[in-house]
């Protein structure tokens, strides 16, 4: 069923002229959401979003992928971008992130620091000068925290 989600995902998003930037699924109990997130050069408005939503809930709807109720949910991936993939990571290198694992690592479960390195089976984030190895195997969630704010000016 996974594969044949991603297939119908990835084919609908780019066949419209998007990126996949990457989705998120979660089945629970008696629901799930499927959470999509696209891209664009030129950017992404509500109508992009509407486009493919319409477009993917109709063609769940046919090929009826998910076995329970859902909720899909469609978006840009933002400033405060999720990572999905290590060609993402690597885009970020040096960026502040946010990592979320799903088991402890180096006896601790959120990460929040700079990203230092990234390999094809790791992300190694420096908190307070020291490095933590993080497998993508574990990882439960990823972002790219970016700081906004306006800088203070110089005196």
């Amino acid at each position: 069923m996974q594969q044949e989600l991603d297939k119908l995902i990835r084919s609908t998003v780019n066949g419209l002229g998007y990126e996949l930037w990457g989705y998120e699924y979660r089945l629970q109990t008696e629901s799930a959401l499927l959470r999509i997130f696209i891209e664009s050069e030129k950017g992404i408005n509500l109508d992009d979003c509407s486009t493919v939503s319409r477009q993917i809930g109709a063609a769940l709807d046919v090929d009826d992928l998910i076995p329970v109720a859902y909720i899909l949910e469609i978006s840009s991936p933002g400033v405060d971008r999720v990572l999905f993939d290590a060609n993402q990571y690597e885009r970020y290198l040096g960026e502040k992130i946010k990592v979320r694992t799903r088991i402890p690592v180096d006896g601790r479960r959120n990460f929040k620091g700079k990203m230092v390195a990234v390999s094809d089976t790791d992300v190694t984030v420096e908190i307070d000068n020291l490095d933590y190895d993080i497998p993508f195997e574990v990882v439960d969630r990823a972002r790219v925290l970016m700081d906004v704010r306006p800088k203070k000016p110089q005196k």
